[in-house]
């Protein structure tokens, strides 16, 4: 006979205000510890201070001048190179079960990073922003304009061997662009970044956030309905 499977339901969101990195950092990977088969999925939307993190195999040598700057810098255990968080960016940590994503079985990482880039995408077109993949380069860039190729979203994730997630994503909205002049953002050189505001959309961050986070339920939902459950946090200290 076989064992029953949990229900699986649509993520909990939480939303965490500002907090600074690290603290959540810890969090993320505390809940990921202690879950079990039984957890529901969490959607974290959070708005950092500035901070830069560096993935797993980031090469600090793409940290072109932060010592010049009061900003700290955070080793994670996520993917990817050098990157800025902060005021004005929109950031959702998914801590995700990849393996009950996918009737019958598991969500694989590459179908995961996609359905999240088209989240980012779905909502750039609501404001009437065309957004694009880049083969090799996860992230979403402007896809048209003078400003195209420039980044405007970004990918980080931890998927551990047992199929549970966690990092995330990040849409930069209305920020100071200037940190990201100081590292080679994602390892590139050179690469220009741009936030909605430059593209002419004057969005509230609250606005795009819960945009966002529904736009990732929708792809990532394998509930019936698509009503995520919605949980406030006290930021985490």
């Amino acid at each position: 006979m076989q064992a029953n499977r949990p229900v699986v339901r649509d993520p909990v969101i939480r939303e965490l205000g500002r907090a600074d990195y690290e603290p959540v950092f810890a969090a993320m990977r505390a809940f990921t510890d202690a879950r079990t088969p039984d957890t529901p999925d969490e959607l974290w939307i959070v708005e950092h201070p500035p901070v830069f993190t560096l993935g797993l195999g980031a090469d600090r040598g793409h940290l072109l001048s932060t010592l010049e700057h009061d900003v700290p810098v955070v080793q994670t255990d996520r993917g990817g190179e050098v990157t800025y968080h902060g005021p004005g960016q929109v950031v959702i940590y998914l801590l995700m079960d990849l393996r009950r994503n996918k009737p019958g079985g598991k969500l694989y990482a590459r179908q995961f990073v996609n359905k999240i880039e088209q989240a980012v995408i779905d909502v750039l077109a609501a404001y009437n922003l065309a957004g694009e993949r880049v083969e090799g380069a996860p992230g979403i860039y402007i896809a048209d304009g003078p400003r195209r190729g420039a980044k405007i979203a970004a990918l980080g994730l931890k998927v551990r061997g047992n199929g549970c997630t966690y990092h995330g994503v990040s849409l930069n909205v209305a920020m100071d662009l200037a940190p990201f002049t100081w590292i080679n953002p994602c390892g590139y050189s050179g690469l220009a970044t741009v936030d909605m505001k430059t593209m002419g959309i004057d969005a509230p961050l609250a606005d795009v956030q819960q945009a966002l986070a529904s736009a990732l339920v929708q792809h990532l939902s394998t509930a019936p309905s698509s009503t995520a459950a919605v949980a406030q946090a006290a930021t985490i200290n």
